[in-house]
């Protein structure tokens, strides 16, 4: 009989492989069959590059160790994908989407997956993303890379699933694997997981290591879950966190550490003043009235809402001193990177892939130009005083003088706003046009914890709630997510549709 894994928790599927109804080895046969069926044929939604050869065997292991009464938790036997810029053990390179690292075989576990492996998970694949992790153009199409092509999102088959973790948003929500994991700069869990319909949690930079992980600023880079649920992501961070010698953010990760499935109450808003982004909701009148119904849930919950309308004073330089930062440390840690790679990897710095590109132009530069690489490369370097100076102000921008006043400001623990407008078309000859909310940019430069939790859909498309809290207080945003989430039951199983049904009304419960 076929094991039915579509929308099943981590503890529902954790129950049943204790119960001795599956076998991990049947679990993860039934999630490669899903990849088969859903991702290579039928919608063909792109979302997996690679499945791991040896994830079978993986997965006997696990069954072996249940059988002797050696179970390391919650996550034993579970079938996990990763994005493929996280390095991984076995034949599989890391590419980043670009054919430039099809040899980059390091054969060797990232500490954030080596961590993955000791809570008993399994390594299924590698999942597509937004090419060099959407940073190479600023005209480019989320979700493409030169070696996985264009992720569909599985709400509606034409529409974006946002990048640069896109693969990792279809994938999940799709259930092709238990969870998933991201990364993110500004906005690359958040973005996809709220588009895709999933719980994406982007943790407090440190609090999980980037060590082999394809770079793009030591000062926001962070990898965190995507789950279809709350406590599926949390259970996933509780083995991702921890502290990595290479990795000198990490050096608070222990100390923090918890179980961050631990504690999760439908009663935890109950007298929790929030306040509300009201500044930063967008235009779309229908994600206004689906926000409308997530501020009633949060009432009803026993929150107390407080009205922010000017989130945005005195930061209006902050996206300026961003991208600066962004194209020093690009080029600075892509450079670091390159250099660790096997021999076979023939490009070493940031314009030796420039040079690739060009020269491999019909693949690599068939939809959008190099701008972005172009423009790191002429930086000058992590002591240019410039650059120092961006990086200082960025940080005083998105954290003291933005999260942190508007929180003791208005006297609140989180704010919240909508992560996203719907997916738009795909259109790899224009390039993304997508328009709208976003909450990524204050917490990713400021490296503050962000969740994204289901709200609601607009023409049968996604829209997350997003809830931002101060620096370390990860625990705290995820207890605010499920309280949430409880109360809202918003999430609904995506039906593969052609395009968006322009008909259809906010999903209310």
């Amino acid at each position: 009989m076929a094991v039915q894994v579509e929308e099943k928790s981590i503890p529902e599927l954790a129950a049943m492989l204790a119960a001795g109804t599956i076998s991990s080895e049947e679990l993860v046969r039934a999630h490669m069959d899903r990849i088969e069926a859903l991702d290579r044929k039928g919608p063909k939604l792109n979302s997996v590059i690679a499945v791991m050869p040896g994830a079978i065997e993986e997965a006997r292991a696990r069954d072996a160790d249940r059988k002797r009464g050696d179970v390391r938790g919650p996550l034993h036997g579970i079938p996990i994908l990763i994005k493929d810029n996280i390095e991984a053990k076995g034949p599989v390179p890391t590419t980043a989407g670009s054919t430039a690292l099809l040899n980059n075989v390091t054969d060797r576990d990232a500490p954030l997956v080596a961590r993955l492996r000791a809570a008993g998970a399994i390594i299924l694949g590698k999942t597509n993303l937004s090419q060099w992790a959407n940073i190479r153009s600023d005209n480019a199409t989320s979700g493409w890379s030169s070696v996985g092509g264009l992720v569909k999102n599985p709400y509606a088959l034409d529409r974006n699933s946002c990048g640069s973790s896109s693969g990792s948003g279809a994938a999940g929500a799709a259930s092709l694997a238990a969870a998933t994991i991201g990364t993110e700069t500004d906005g690359s869990v958040t973005c996809p997981a709220s588009t895709n319909g999933l719980v994406g949690f982007k943790p407090t930079v440190g609090l999980v290591s980037r060590t082999h992980v394809v770079p793009i600023s030591h000062s926001q880079d962070t990898a965190g879950p995507m789950a279809r649920s709350v406590t599926d992501a949390a259970l996933v961070l509780t083995a991702l966190a921890g502290s990595d010698p290479a990795d000198p953010a990490t050096a608070e990760a222990d100390a923090r550490k918890t179980d961050y499935a631990a504690g999760l109450s439908a009663d935890y808003l109950k007298g929790v003043r929030i306040g509300v982004l009201r500044d930063r909701t967008g235009n779309n009148a229908r994600v206004q009235a689906v926000f409308a119904g997530a501020l009633d849930w949060f009432i009803a919950a026993g929150a107390e809402l407080v009205e922010i309308e000017e989130s945005r004073t005195g930061l209006e330089s902050l996206g300026e001193a961003e991208f600066k930062v962004l194209m020093v440390e690009l080029k600075a840690d892509l450079n670091a990177y390159l250099a660790s790679t096997p021999a076979a990897v023939k490009h070493r710095t940031l314009k030796d892939i420039i040079a690739f590109n060009a020269a491999n132009a019909a693949t690599e530069l068939a939809w959008f130009d190099q701008g972005l690489f172009d423009l790191a490369e002429s930086q000058k370097g992590l002591d240019d005083p410039e650059y120092i100076e961006a990086l200082a102000k960025s940080k005083r921008l998105a954290g003291a003088e933005g999260i942190d006043k508007l929180m003791k400001t208005h006297d609140v623990r989180f704010l919240i706003g909508p992560s996203n407008a719907p997916a738009w078309v795909s259109d790899l000859v224009n390039g993304d046009n997508g328009s709208g909310p976003s909450q990524s940019q204050m917490p990713a430069i400021a490296g503050y914890p962000h969740i994204t939790v289901p709200m609601g859909y607009v023409a049968g498309l996604p829209i997350g709630l997003s809830i931002i809290g101060g620096a370390w207080q990860d625990h705290d945003v995820i207890k605010a997510g499920y309280a949430f989430e409880q109360a809202s039951q918003a999430r609904v199983a995506p039906g593969y549709a052609s395009t968006a049904d322009a008909a259809a009304e906010p999903i209310q419960r």
